[in-house]
């Protein structure tokens, strides 16, 4: 029986990725059954009979030989033969699905739930910082007085409460990086500090003072 996919690559709408990435994935099992097989045949070509796929089935006289079963290793090198064709083009069909899928999603950014969708990114302050410290860890990282924080590590406006939400995350990363966002002048920057012990107090080296202290 020789293998074919349910259902054709071509033809299909590049919209609907989702149903495009069922037929890839289907047609990745279909090789892996076909490779099973040839796996399973080569030796009745080979090893058995101590011939290869190109050996003569024929004696110098152009008599079939008598020290191979000529039927069998016929019978599996036309399988395998088969099997190698249709191998090559489901690998054919594999590699034009999956451009297909990579070309819908560099052009719809989000294709169907395929990928999920960027994370979203704020841009309202939840705190100021009213002071740095020189040589800390604020200060390495880029922070200068009243850059305005738009998200420190994973607190943001859309979860903020109290300061205590930024002490938590400062607690729990040190000697880890925190990805900051501050609006700086009219300018989102991204930042990254680390906290931990310095020469100074605390571990981060600035102060922060709470939203409501925050001009908008």
């Amino acid at each position: 029986m020789r293998y074919s996919i349910i259902q054709s690559i071509e033809g299909i709408a590049v919209s609907r990725v989702p149903s495009l990435v069922a037929i890839v994935v289907q047609s990745l099992a279909s090789r892996t059954r076909l490779e099973k097989d040839i796996t399973h045949l080569i030796p009745l070509g080979s090893k058995v009979n101590n011939i290869d796929m190109k050996e003569p089935l024929v004696d110098a006289d152009g008599f079939p030989r008598q020290d191979i079963d000529v039927y069998q290793v016929r019978h599996a090198r036309h399988r395998i033969i088969c099997l190698m064709n249709d191998h090559k083009a489901l690998m054919k069909q594999i590699e034009q699905g999956l451009i297909t899928i990579h070309s819908q999603i560099r052009e719809s950014g989000v294709a169907d739930g395929l990928i999920s969708p960027q994370p979203r990114e704020y841009d309202t302050p939840i705190a100021r910082v009213s002071f740095v410290s020189p040589q800390s860890p604020a200060e390495r990282a880029g922070l200068i007085a009243e850059d305005l924080i738009v998200e420190f590590g994973s607190v943001n406006s859309a979860n903020f409460k109290t300061l205590q939400d930024v002490a938590t995350v400062v607690k729990h990363s040190v000697g880890r990086s925190i990805n900051l966002r501050i609006l700086r002048e009219d300018r989102l920057l991204s930042l990254t500090m680390t906290p931990g012990t310095w020469a100074g107090r605390g571990l981060i080296g600035c102060n922060i003072l709470p939203v409501e202290h925050v001009e908008r």
